[in-house]
C-alpha cells in the first residue's frame, strides 16, 4: 500500500464508510452509493444546525411539499434514517424529492479521494466483514467517529481536510477480528 494517510474532507469518507456499510447489509453498490451520500448529507445538514450555520425545520420558510408519486421507504444507514424509493433503476436515496444518482456519487469519491480511492475503499470493506452484519450496524457510525480524518487544531470553518490514516483503519479490523476467533 503506497500510503498510509490520505488528506480528505470528512463528508467523502462518511460517503464511502456509509456505503460500504449498506453494502455490508445487503444493498447492491448503486443503491449503497445513494444511501451513503445521503447520510453524508444528513449529519452535515444536522452539523450545520448544531453550529448554527443552517437554520433549524421550524425556523425555516414553509415550502410547499412536493407530491411524490412514489411512497419513501426510511432505511437506517450508520444510524441514520434515510428516505428511500424504489426506481426503475432500483432503490435510490431520496433528498429534497430528487433522487440521488449512485454515477455522480462515484465521480465526487473519485475526485475527492483520486488514486488512494480503492486503497480507502479496500481499508473500509476490511473493516465493515470484520463484523457481522446486524453488529456493524449498531456500531457503524461510533467507529467512523474512531477513524474519520483529524482536523487540525485550531481551523475553523467548514470543508478542512484532515488525515485519514489507513493503518488504524487496518488495526480496528484486525483487533475485532482476533476477538472473534
Amino acid at each position: 500500500m503506497p500510503h498510509k494517510v490520505v488528506s480528505v474532507n470528512r463528508a467523502p469518507v462518511l460517503t464511502l464508510w456509509a456505503s460500504v456499510v449498506a453494502q455490508r447489509l445487503g444493498f447492491d453498490e448503486d443503491a449503497s452509493l445513494s444511501l451513503g451520500r445521503a447520510v453524508a448529507v444528513l449529519n452535515a445538514q444536522s452539523k450545520g444546525r448544531r453550529l448554527g450555520i443552517f437554520k433549524q425545520p421550524e425556523q425555516e420558510e414553509k415550502k410547499p411539499r412536493q407530491e411524490t408519486p412514489e411512497k419513501l421507504t426510511p432505511v437506517e444507514v450508520c444510524g441514520r434514517t434515510v428516505p428511500a424509493r424504489e426506481t426503475r433503476q432500483g432503490l435510490r436515496a431520496v433528498l429534497g424529492g430528487e433522487s440521488i444518482s449512485p454515477d455522480t456519487v462515484r465521480k465526487s469519491l473519485r475526485r475527492s479521494f483520486g488514486a488512494e480511492l480503492d486503497w480507502v475503499r479496500s481499508a473500509l470493506e476490511k473493516l465493515a466483514a470484520a463484523y457481522e452484519p446486524a453488529e456493524l450496524e449498531r456500531e457503524a457510525y461510533a467507529l467512523y467517529e474512531r477513524f474519520r480524518p483529524a482536523v487540525p487544531s485550531g481551523v475553523t470553518g467548514w470543508g478542512w481536510k484532515g488525515e485519514l490514516d489507513l493503518s488504524l483503519i487496518r488495526r480496528l479490523a484486525s483487533r475485532w477480528g482476533a476477538r472473534t476467533r
